[in-house]
């Protein structure tokens, strides 16, 4: 029985913000999708509420980074046989191996390498390494969360049954699964593609995209009679360069605004909605 002086949990405050409250997550899913068609909440907000729906359901199996893909540094080779790599991917941390990936040293973080450049004599590597924190396969994402916010790490090493590195997970890739996944200024410099999908049906555009490119990744006849790219597009339809959130409607296509600045967009959210009718 529920304990009337217990404060009320954001899921039961969501839940009873609905006149029929859904039987199972399915249904719940229904309302919200519902709900967005209503335009009760936008297109980020339904995407992250869904994430955080499926988020308990996985592991971390489902979002590490495999084991060949892992980017190592070997601990007998020299700081400046290093700078390559780091320079190269953009990193903020490393785990640092001795004789394989299944000997893991340490993490470094690239800042602590600082010490090395304002006195290379005195720096000792080993000193600065920070200790690895290991964890299972099947270990559930938001018990993984907790374990991060509790002892302030970002990143921990994936082993799997039998003791061996399986791969690599980062607080970036669970907090991802939540909120979409996010870009700092490497990524969207290193990013190859220009419409990516992203949960639910929907396209996260980068707003340099051509207009003809979208027409034929979407079999679309958006104009390009008058500018060049999407995000062009949008802003002209629009007059303005809009902020983050704000929406526009083009054809079949709805277009949410996730990442701009005060003189042009970057980045934008798609996906197939059709026009209600006048």
């Amino acid at each position: 029985m529920d304990d009337p002086s217990k404060p009320a949990s954001w899921f039961d405050r969501l839940l009873n913000r609905f006149t029929h409250e859904p039987e199972d997550r399915e249904e719940l899913r229904e309302q919200l999708h519902a709900a967005f068609e209503r335009n009760l909440m936008d297109a980020e907000a339904l995407s992250m509420i869904e994430g955080v729906l499926s988020f308990s359901e996985q592991s971390v199996r489902d979002v590490m980074v495999q084991r060949s893909q892992i980017t190592v540094l070997k601990l007998e080779d020299s700081i400046e046989k290093w700078l390559p790599q780091l320079i190269e991917t953009g990193h903020s941390r490393f785990p640092v191996i001795g004789d394989d990936k299944d000997d893991i040293k340490g993490i470094l973080l690239a800042k602590d390498l600082l010490h090395y450049f304002h006195q290379p004599d005195a720096f000792d590597v080993k000193k600065v390494l920070r200790p690895v924190v290991f964890v299972p396969e099947s270990k559930p994402l938001n018990a993984l969360l907790r374990d991060f916010r509790a002892s302030k790490t970002h990143m921990a090493i994936v082993v799997d049954e039998y003791g061996g590195v399986s791969g690599l997970v980062t607080i970036e890739d669970v907090l991802e699964e939540i909120v979409g996944e996010i870009d700092d200024e490497h990524d969207l410099e290193e990013q190859e593609d220009d419409i990516v999908p992203v949960r639910g049906g929907r396209y996260r555009v980068r707003a340099t995209t051509a207009i003809d490119d979208f027409n034929t990744f979407f079999d679309s006849t958006l104009p390009d009679d008058e500018v060049d790219t999407v995000g062009g597009l949008v802003m002209a339809n629009l007059g303005y360069v809009p902020t983050r959130g704000e929406g526009l409607q083009l054809d079949d296509w709805h277009f949410t605004v996730i990442r701009a600045d005060s003189r042009r967009l970057h980045a934008l959210l798609v996906e197939r909605r059709a026009a209600k009718p006048s």
